[in-house]
């Protein structure tokens, strides 16, 4: 008897289960709280942003007025909001000198504007206060985007905009605690995943090397490898910078071949992204221009290396988004190890005695020094 009072119980509940099942689907109330749970989600991690933007500014601006910085809450407010326009690209005449016209403006305001609230820092200081104000800009931008994405698909009812930034927010969360971590590691002053391609550079200079700065914020020295002359280039570190690197292999490449010297092979070393699934500090070799530049550095590569059929290489060393731009690990050095070895096998191959060899160190130089 009571067995079978259980199983009447049973059916119903079920069916009363079923039927509220179906009614929620009929009426869209369920989709309703479904997407209320989302919102509430999305806010919980629109305040864990706001509190990283708020971080980073309060730590750039921490650094500043430790190295003596003057009115340095609004320089920091100034920069926040900093913003360059694309150049017209429907008329493409001409769109690379426009394009690095606006790139070096944007990088020249930048220094001077942190210069000015910094008088009497010494370069390096004022380098990676420029970088941590980048750092702070970039997180009050993505915090930015993402409360103005869901105030916008509140204002409208647009549900399935917050389904999509659902979906996409561990993502941008993710993004967002690499650059905070990024953050503190650049103001302790030592490399990251990105500066491989300086750090690779320098190795293959050696620590007794010359250098001297060819362009701004880019330094070259000339090395001798098993009867080949070596041009090595990078970044001028240890500051935060990416110097300007095409640029810097034009103009020694143009001064070797003025010289009589025979340059047979270019060779570029840059950090790279990896797929999921492959091994952090793999090294891969290619042809082209390794670097992840909008266009006027690769550019001068591939023209130079055209104008004077020069065969340009590759080398990367394979890393993830977050250890790019955070402090250098284990797998990332031995990489570098693996990509000097790479380049010297290049450079034997496909090089003879005698012959000039231009090697481009590309990327951040943070904490490596020349």
């Amino acid at each position: 008897m009571a067995s079978s009072s259980l199983s009447t119980w049973i059916a119903i509940i079920t069916n009363v289960a079923w039927i509220a099942l179906f009614l929620l689907w009929l009426t869209g109330i369920g989709n309703w709280i479904q997407v209320y749970w989302y919102r509430a989600d999305i806010k919980n991690k629109l305040a864990a942003l706001k509190v990283m933007s708020d971080e980073a500014r309060r730590t750039t601006l921490d650094f500043m007025n430790k190295n003596n910085a003057k009115n340095s809450s609004e320089i920091v407010n100034r920069l926040l909001e900093f913003f360059t326009i694309e150049p017209v690209s429907l008329e493409p005449t001409d769109i690379i000198s426009r394009l690095r016209h606006l790139v070096n403006l944007r990088d020249l305001k930048f220094k001077d504007l942190v210069a000015e609230a910094m008088p009497d820092s010494d370069e390096v200081s004022k380098s990676l206060a420029s970088t941590a104000v980048e750092i702070a800009s970039a997180l009050n931008f993505i915090y930015k985007l993402v409360r103005h994405y869901l105030l916008y698909a509140e204002k409208t009812k647009n549900w399935y905009l917050i389904l999509q930034l659902e979906i996409i927010m561990p993502q941008i969360l993710q993004i967002a605690q690499a650059y905070r971590r990024a953050l503190d590691d650049f103001l302790l002053k030592v490399p990251v995943g990105d500066g491989a391609g300086p750090m690779v550079a320098y190795r293959l200079a050696g620590p007794s090397a010359k250098w001297r700065e060819v362009v701004e914020d880019t330094v070259v020295t000339e090395v001798e490898l098993e009867g080949r002359d070596l041009i090595i280039v990078k970044a001028k570190g240890p500051g935060s910078t990416v110097g300007r690197p095409g640029e810097a292999a034009e103009k020694v490449i143009r001064e070797a071949m003025a010289q009589g010297k025979r340059v047979s092979l270019m060779v570029t070393v840059d950090a790279a992204l990896k797929f999921e699934g492959e091994n952090t500090g793999d090294v891969a070799e290619g042809v082209g221009a390794a670097i992840g530049d909008p266009g006027p550095e690769k550019i001068r590569f591939e023209r130079v290396a055209a104008q004077y059929n020069i065969p340009l290489r590759a080398v990367i060393v394979k890393m993830g988004l977050e250890e790019a731009i955070i402090a250098l690990n284990r797998d990332i050095y031995n990489g570098v190890e693996k990509a000097v070895e790479r380049v010297k096998q290049i450079i034997r191959t496909e090089s003879r005695p005698g012959d000039t060899v231009v090697v481009i160190g590309v990327g951040n130089t943070a904490g490596v020094g020349q």
